[in-house]
C-alpha cells in the first residue's frame, strides 16, 4: 500500500504525525521555510544568485519554494532530474555532471529546446562536440559551463591550460554558447572545524583565480562563477569569488553538516527539517530497544543516525539490519516501550530522500500535505 493510500486522509488531523505508518520520511514545513529563506537573505546581502541543488530534494514543490524566495533556478545531477523539473514547469536549471551517453545527449537537446534558460557543464572537447551536433540536429542552441577539477579528479579539467582550450572548442561550435565556470570543493564540505575547513577552501578558491584569470586572457573571462555549498557557504560569500551559489543540503540540515562549524558560530545557521519517523518494536532489554528504520529507511554512507526526538539526543544509534537499528542508552528499555515513537536525524539527506516516494509534510504534530519525491530514482 502506498503513502498517499495509507496516509492522505490523515491531512489537516490534529496530532495526525503520530498515525503515520513508519518508518516514514518527514519534513517539517517550518524548518523547511526557515531553512530557505534564511539562505536566500544571506546570497541576496552579498549580492549573489542562488541556484540551490535540487540533487538534494528532488522534488518539484521544494524548488518552487526556493525559487519564489528568490533563487535564480536550480542545480541538477542527472538529466532525469532535469527533465522532472522542467515538467513541473522549474526554469533556470543546470546540470551539474558530464552528460556524455548519446541517448542522454539527444535527451539533452530535447531538454535544450523546451526548458528555459537551461545550461549544462562539459569538461571534454570530445563531448562539447558531440553535444553541439546533437543540438545541430534539433535546430537548438544551449548555454554551458567549464567545470574545473577542484583536485578530487572526478570531472573537470585539470588545468587552467586545459580551461582555455575547451574554451577555444567551444566558441568554434555555434550551438554552444560559453557563460563560466563551476569548481565545487565536495571533499572539504564537511571538515568539521571552521578554521581548517576555511584554510582548505581559501587554497582551493586561488587555484581557481588562476584559472579564471587564464580564461580572461585569452578572451574567455566568466560571466558565472557557480560553486559553493552548504559546507563552505559563509567562506565563499566572505571570499568573493562566486557570482552564484550550488548549496543543497542546507534545506534539510543532515547529521553530516550538523557535526560541523558551519558559521564559526555557536549553532548553526539551519536547523533539522528533515526527518525519519520510526517505532520502537521490541523493548525486552534494559539497555537497548529496537526501531523499525534500518539500512532500507536511512543511508548509510554518512554513518549513523541521530535522535532527534522520543529518547536522549545522546542516544546511541546502531544499524541492526534491511529493516530495524538499535538505539542503545542507560535504562532506555524502561523508558521506551513497543510502539512508542522515535524521530531521526539522518546521515545523509541526498540519498535517504531517494528511498522514499513521499514527503510526510508536516507543522508541528500535523500532517499538512504529501509531497512525491518527484525525481526519485532519476540516477541517467
Amino acid at each position: 500500500m502506498d503513502d498517499h493510500t495509507l496516509h492522505a486522509h490523515l491531512i489537516g488531523q490534529q496530532g495526525s504525525r503520530d498515525s503515520l505508518n513508519t518508518p516514514v520520511l518527514v519534513l517539517d514545513i517550518d524548518a523547511l521555510d526557515r531553512n530557505i529563506a534564511r539562505m536566500a537573505a544571506l546570497a541576496a546581502g552579498h549580492g549573489v544568485a542562488l541556484r540551490p541543488h535540487a540533487k538534494t530534494h528532488k522534488s518539484v514543490a521544494i524548488a518552487r519554494r526556493q525559487i519564489d524566495a528568490g533563487a535564480v533556478g536550480q542545480c541538477c545531477a542527472k538529466i532525469g532530474e532535469a527533465e522532472v523539473l522542467a515538467d513541473g514547469g522549474i526554469a533556470g536549471l543546470l546540470i551539474t555532471s558530464p552528460v556524455v551517453a548519446p541517448k542522454a545527449v539527444e535527451r539533452l537537446a530535447d531538454l535544450a529546446r523546451r526548458s528555459s534558460g537551461l545550461m549544462a557543464t562539459v569538461d571534454n572537447d570530445a563531448v562539447a562536440i558531440r553535444i553541439a551536433r546533437a543540438l545541430d540536429a534539433v535546430d537548438a542552441t544551449l548555454d554551458v559551463i567549464i567545470d574545473v577539477d577542484p583536485g578530487i579528479r572526478r570531472t573537470g579539467v585539470a588545468s587552467a591550460e586545459a580551461a582555455v582550450a575547451l574554451a577555444e572548442t567551444i566558441a568554434g561550435l555555434p550551438q554552444l554558447r560559453l557563460r563560466g565556470v563551476q569548481f565545487y570543493c565536495g571533499a572539504q564540505q564537511h571538515i568539521e572545524s571552521y578554521a581548517e575547513r576555511r584554510a582548505a577552501i581559501e587554497e582551493r578558491t586561488a587555484y581557481l583565480q588562476g584559472v579564471i584569470a587564464a580564461l580572461g586572457a585569452a578572451g574567455f573571462a566568466p560571466e558565472i562563477v557557480t560553486g559553493s555549498g552548504t559546507g563552505s557557504h559563509v567562506i565563499d560569500l566572505e571570499l568573493g569569488v562566486f557570482t552564484e551559489l550550488q548549496a543543497g543540503s542546507y534545506v534539510f540540515m543532515d547529521r553530516q553538516y550538523l557535526d560541523c562549524d558551519l558559521a564559526d558560530a555557536p549553532a548553526p545557521p539551519f536547523e533539522p527539517a528533515l526527518l525519519v519517523d520510526a517505532r520502537v518494536v521490541s523493548a525486552n532489554h534494559d539497555a537497548l530497544v529496537t526501531i523499525d528504520a534500518g539500512f532500507k529507511s536511512l543511508s548509510t554512507d554518512g554513518g549513523p543516525a541521530s535522535v532527534h526526538r522520543g529518547a536522549a539526543a545522546t542516544t546511541h544509534f546502531a544499524f541492526m539490519g534491511d529493516e530495524h537499528a538499535a538505539l542503545i542508552g542507560p535504562g532506555i528499555g524502561g523508558k521506551l516501550g513497543a510502539g512508542d515513537p522515535v524521530s531521526l536525524i539522518v546521515p545523509h539527506c541526498d540519498p535517504t530522500v531517494n528511498l522514499y516516494d513521499y514527503y510526510h509534510v508536516v507543522s508541528g504534530e500535523t500532517l499538512v500535505d504529501l509531497w512525491p519525491v518527484d525525481a526519485r530514482g532519476r540516477t541517467r
